[in-house]
């Protein structure tokens, strides 16, 4: 299977999201520069953490205007499975790809630490490989991570099982415990806390290669 890792100005987690596919699981992975157009032949798009274009504007706010970005909405549009991971998941948020916003922290404070997240959706591509309810050892590292929507998205959300991961221990102040959700296609996804950085026994984790695993899987049964 063909990852792409798209990189903008001020990505920081694309190498490790490229190790984690590459290295960790031997499926091909490769940079996409965010003023590339197309996105090649490739089977999934993962867009890393980071603090595009510097965050300057609210995150994700400039990086939604790049030209990679068409590409990725036409890509999501075809079927094709996104992952949006912390900076990524704001990306996909400002690009009106995923519902909702995502806001300051509770407590204004930048949170970096492990946490433990409970799978609430195997029926998803991103999750296939995992148990309902299986608990999760991952890190977050975010300043602007409480997930926000109105209480009609969120009934939605919740009613169409698109809630796939909450936070046993909520560390920003999202609304329902929220710390990924899916599409109405299900084929897109955004999740605040890092699975790549818990992808390999020197991480002290490798709970978050249940997401990767389950992408490889879902790809392999498109074949």
């Amino acid at each position: 299977m063909r990852f792409g890792v798209v990189v903008f100005p001020g990505s920081n987690c694309d190498h490790d999201a490229w190790f984690a596919v590459r290295q960790n699981l031997g499926q091909q992975a490769e940079f996409v520069w965010h003023d590339s157009e197309r996105l090649g032949n490739l089977d999934a798009i993962i867009l890393p953490g980071g603090f595009s274009y510097g965050d300057y504007l609210r995150c994700g706010a400039i990086a939604k205007f790049s030209p990679v970005m068409r590409a990725v909405k036409k890509f999501a549009a075809d079927g094709g499975l996104v992952l949006g991971i912390c900076n990524g998941f704001q990306i996909l948020v400002e690009a009106s790809l995923l519902p909702g916003a995502l806001l300051r922290n509770r407590g204004l404070k930048f949170i970096c630490r492990e946490l433990r997240l409970r799978t609430e959706t195997t029926d998803s591509p991103f999750t296939g490989a995992a148990e309902k309810g299986q608990l999760l050892r991952v890190p977050i590292a975010h300043g602007e991570g409480c997930y926000i929507a109105d209480e009609r998205t969120l009934d939605e959300l919740e009613a169409e099982d698109r809630v796939v991961f909450r936070y046993l221990d909520n560390p920003n102040g999202s609304e329902r415990d929220i710390a990924g959700i899916l599409n109405r296609e299900r084929n897109v996804m955004g999740m605040m806390p890092h699975p790549e950085r818990a992808s390999d026994p020197l991480m002290g984790s490798t709970d978050g290669l249940v997401v990767f695993r389950s992408m490889v899987s879902a790809l392999a049964l498109q074949l």
